[in-house]
């Protein structure tokens, strides 16, 4: 899944982007102010939020490049979702990296 809506008890919400698993690579920064722009006539106000997380435990490692777009109480999650989606999608279809099978 490229993107999905978290649904927390605490806000904001939130629609996340598996970025680095899908590109083979991080997002840029002219990329995030694409997607600002793209998303400000939606929100009026846009926080983006992008990350190398690192998820380790005794019996497993996770690395990756995500992307966190913050989202008003009253935005459309499911609508913003689609056009980060979209937006991502071209990202990668633009510049992408193939991953090699270790």
């Amino acid at each position: 899944m490229l993107t999905f809506v978290t649904h927390t008890e605490a806000p904001p919400k939130e629609v996340r982007v598996n970025f680095g698993v899908f590109a083979g690579r991080n997002v840029t920064p002219a990329e995030i102010d694409d997607l600002a722009q793209q998303l400000l006539p939606e929100l009026g106000e846009v926080t983006i939020v992008s990350e190398d997380r690192h998820d380790v435990s005794e019996t497993s490692e996770i690395a990756l490049h995500q992307l966190r777009v913050e989202l008003p109480d009253d935005a459309d999650a499911e609508h913003v979702a689609g056009l980060v989606e979209h937006w991502a999608e071209s990202c990668i279809a633009e510049r992408h990296v193939e991953v090699a099978e270790l």
